[in-house]
């Protein structure tokens, strides 16, 4: 069984669905976060960007955070922590003496 959107009973009329549990429902959608990030891994296209968000937004919605919240929080950690614009990697960490 996996996970696809609401749209595919119109795409694919001859094949069977089942609506996922409550309880089954969150682990399949982990499972697609994994599909879609592969399949943006080998593509690097917008679309599968476009795909995990969608994906994301759907495990938020799950834990009661809407789509502007969760951008809210994004603005905040990047406020705090920064954001991936200078390229930054660590080479090492130096030990800390004391």
């Amino acid at each position: 069984m996996k996970l696809v959107r609401d749209h595919a009973r119109e795409q694919h009329s001859e094949a069977h669905f089942e609506r996922l549990s409550e309880e089954d429902f969150p682990r399949y959608l982990r499972l697609k976060l994994q599909e879609e990030v592969q399949e943006y891994l080998a593509q690097s296209s917008a679309e599968e960007l476009a795909d995990i968000l969608e994906v994301v937004y759907a495990l938020a919605e799950l834990q009661g955070i809407q789509k502007d919240n969760l951008e809210a929080l994004r603005e905040v950690k990047a406020r705090e922590q920064g954001t991936f614009r200078e390229r930054l990697a660590l080479v090492r960490k130096e030990p800390t003496h004391g």
